[in-house]
């Protein structure tokens, strides 16, 4: 049985500037920051419809503004840990993997007080070829995680991954993997739940997703960056299929976004998912 005392579906928030999701080098990362623009909206939003998220949080936002997941935290959202410096996990070592979620972890507990239990690769990239990941993140102290589409993806994806809440068990115990939300459609499973999906997808595919997953009593995990409510932000030369998916469409998101959180419940993943 449900439980109605809890949030139906659980709303994230990958926090990190425009340029950190697009594969630029670091060295050429701008210093201008316009991570406002788009996080003032987002939490406008949150607020006008009385929305708690959980907020996956880079560790190079931390360290530059902590103030900013200071007040996330004190506002009621749950902070979690989107690794440091937004690489794929499957171009690190297991090393250097160790060392950015080491880096990224403290800078968060140093801003909120206490060390983050959640983890998002970037890109969502803990694939079959990474699942060591999950080893390294149960001895750093992490207990759960939200990495895995069930999807097929030229950057991400397990597609045979259980599509359900299920825990990875690693020597230093198990971790719980939250997995992102797909639709099955035809004998395939296909993503629509937030990101480029909500703004590249038609409102009617996704709706009848949503209202698919209430039907058969799923619970949906959507996700946003702060940057889709900042359509302005600059254009930079990309590789087509990914400049594609991160410019389309930037002017529908808060419309959108706003009509999602009006006809669906969300809350925390904590405390969708009942996590102690």
């Amino acid at each position: 049985m449900t439980d109605v005392s809890r949030p139906r579906h659980a709303f994230t928030v990958d926090l990190e500037e425009w340029f950190h999701g697009i594969e630029l080098p670091e060295h050429t990362w701008p210093m201008e920051s316009r991570l406002h623009l788009g996080l003032d909206r987002l939490l406008s939003l949150l607020e006008l419809h009385s929305v708690k998220a959980t907020f996956f949080v880079l560790g190079v936002v931390a360290e530059r503004f902590p103030e900013i997941v200071r007040e996330l935290d004190l506002g009621g959202h749950e902070i979690a840990c989107h690794g440091h410096s937004h690489q794929f996990v499957y171009h690190q070592s297991p090393g250097q993997f160790r060392e950015d979620i080491r880096r990224s972890r403290g800078s968060i507990g140093m801003a909120v007080g206490s060390p983050p239990r959640g983890y998002r690769a970037p890109y969502f990239s803990i694939r079959r070829d990474s699942l060591w990941a999950i080893d390294i993140l149960a001895s750093e102290g992490f207990t759960y995680d939200s990495s895995i589409f069930p999807v097929h993806n030229y950057r991400y994806g397990i597609p045979d991954a259980p599509c359900a809440p299920h825990d990875l068990y690693t020597a230093e115990g198990p971790v719980r993997e939250l997995p992102m939300t797909p639709a099955h459609l035809l004998g395939r499973q296909l993503p629509f739940s937030g990101g480029a999906y909500l703004r590249i997808l038609p409102w009617w595919a996704q709706w009848l997703a949503w209202k698919a997953a209430d039907r058969q009593g799923n619970i949906v995990i959507t996700y946003i960056h702060p940057w889709e409510l900042d359509p302005d932000h600059p254009v930079v030369a990309l590789p087509r299929r990914v400049s594609l998916t991160h410019y389309a469409r930037l002017p529908l998101t808060e419309r959108r976004l706003d009509r999602l959180l009006s006809q669906f419940d969300f809350g925390r993943l904590d405390e969708v998912f009942s996590l102690s």
